[in-house]
């Protein structure tokens, strides 16, 4: 077929990575570093194509989109140059969102990686803890697990590179850190990012009718209910 002639990945714009994902998808991923202005042109390219009849679904992710046709295309050019074309014409989103607060028990025994966020950044527990809290965060996209929230806002002294080993059986709950992104678990199990409090929080119910606590373009706010250090 003429898709598998095509190449996997196209550049748009020179700024924008186009790669096929089989030969009805395509992801779509913004320049640069992970940003919020990066994630609401993402957020303006998908409300752009939820009205294209050619497509089935659209999956935001951290800076990029994936995009599902209903069929493979005759014209394996003609989509791709309307991708770059749309992208061209995205202005920012600014999605109006819920504030979310959230307390947190920072440090503890729940915060197993305090000391080796503290030991990277060359920060001292307390201002780590403050740099955090303190922190303006926007949910840019929801996955890796039902409901997870990917969280932009991150003071940049806090990034932390996610863990080489993951720890075995990180609970629910648990705020937090994983390179330029901070978060809250939703699964107990494996995970590979530093865990540096915890809030009593459902951030996925099955049983409600919206079973997600965040949507893109919520605001999150981290209240210390309690630090232990």
């Amino acid at each position: 077929m003429a898709w598998l002639e095509h190449q996997a990945v196209v550049s748009l714009a020179a700024d924008v990575t186009l790669s096929t994902m089989g030969s009805r998808a395509w992801l779509v991923e913004a320049p640069g570093d992970f940003s919020l202005a990066a994630q609401r042109r993402i957020w303006s390219l998908a409300q752009r194509l939820s009205h294209c009849d050619e497509v089935e679904s659209l999956i935001p992710g951290v800076t990029n989109l994936l995009v599902l046709l209903k069929q493979t295309p005759e014209d394996v050019g003609a989509f791709p140059r309307r991708l770059r074309e749309y992208w061209q014409q995205a202005q920012e989103l600014h999605p109006q969102g819920r504030l979310i607060e959230i307390p947190v028990h920072y440090g503890g025994e729940l915060a197993s990686d305090l000391e080796a966020v503290c030991r990277h950044t060359g920060l001292r527990p307390a201002e780590v803890i403050r740099r955090h809290h303190q922190g303006q965060y926007t949910v840019v996209a929801l996955g890796s697990a039902p409901g997870f929230g990917y969280l932009h806002g991150l003071d940049p002294l806090l990034a932390t590179p996610r863990k080489k080993v993951p720890s075995l059986n990180m609970l629910k709950g648990t705020v937090t850190i994983g390179g330029p992104q901070t978060g809250v678990s939703v699964l107990t199990g494996p995970n590979g990012w530093n865990a540096i409090g915890y809030a009593e929080i459902e951030v996925f119910d099955p049983n409600k009718a919206n079973p997600a606590l965040m949507a893109p373009g919520d605001s999150i706010r981290f209240l210390p209910e309690r630090i232990e250090l």
